[in-house]
Formats: structure tokens, sequence, C-alpha cells
């Protein structure tokens, strides 16, 4: 309680009456549970794109740069709307942890470009190399910036509506 005043400091807090705190978000039962059940969304979408759609010997990961691009415009878009709907509380948290961290989350693959750069170099392909991986962070950063902005529209159209 804010500003309550405990009359005897020195006796023992009884935990039955005491005020609860949640504790840090990472250590939340349902917080945690929110990220599983997500990740458990995310990683298969991603894994079955990346089986329906492979990236053809020597080429551009094409498929793996298409998932985290699109992985960038929708948590882009996501995190700008919650934002604009109100505080990180209640169904606004648990969605940017189910969605957000867990199902984007896990269907970007930061490893993978990691990895498929790395194979690119390894097979003396300097050039696929260098514009997959400044490509991958570029269009990143544009197509979050392009989220962003679409959930920024978010209020405005609601907004526009109560007028």
């Amino acid at each position: 309680m804010h500003g309550h005043h405990d009359p005897n400091p020195t006796l023992p807090i009884d935990p039955d009456t005491a005020p609860r705190t949640p504790g840090p978000l990472h250590v939340r039962p349902a917080a945690i549970a929110a990220v599983g059940v997500g990740g458990l969304l995310g990683t298969p979408v991603r894994y079955y794109l990346g089986v329906w759609f492979p990236t053809v010997a020597g080429g551009w990961p094409v498929t793996t740069f298409t998932i985290n691009i699109a992985g960038a415009l929708l948590l882009g878009w996501l995190l700008e709307a919650l934002t604009r709907l109100g505080p990180d509380t209640r169904w606004r948290q648990r969605t940017r942890l189910l969605v957000g961290t867990g199902v984007l989350g896990s269907f970007t693959t930061y490893s993978t470009l990691a990895v498929d750069t790395d194979l690119l170099l390894r097979g003396h392909q300097w050039w696929q190399a260098g514009t997959y991986a400044a490509g991958s962070v570029l269009a990143g950063l544009v197509a979050t910036v392009a989220g962003i902005a679409a959930g920024a529209r978010i209020r405005s159209r609601r907004a526009e509506a109560a007028q």
C-alpha cells in the first residue's frame, strides 16, 4: 500500500494479510506460459515455410529473409498498436507476451540469418552474403518503421470514429 505506515515495525508480517506483489514479469508463471504457447505457434510456421519454400542451392536465403521482414513489420505494428491502446497491463501485456515475444519471436530467426550468412561466406559468395546480411537489417528497419506507422493509425481511427 502506498503511504501505509506499520504501527509496529518490529512485529513480523503475516504473509496472509501482507499485500502481494506479483514479482518481476519474467518470473511469473502466466507470463512464461504466454511466451511458451506463442513459441509453440510461431516455430512450426517458420519451420514449414522453410520446408515448403527451400532456398535454392547457392542462392540467396529468400524464405528466411521474407520471414524476418514480415516478422519485423508485424512486431512494429503490434507493439505500436498496443502502446496506443493503453498501458502495458492486463490483456495488452498478455497479447504482447503471447504474440510479440512468443509467436513473432519464434517465427523470426536471427540465428538462421547468421548461419545462412556464414554459409554464403564459407562458399565464397561474398556478394550474396553481404547483400543478404545488410539487406536483412535495412529491410527489417524499413519494415519495422512501416509497421509502427500502421500501428499508429489504430488510435487515430478510433478517435475519428468517436467524433
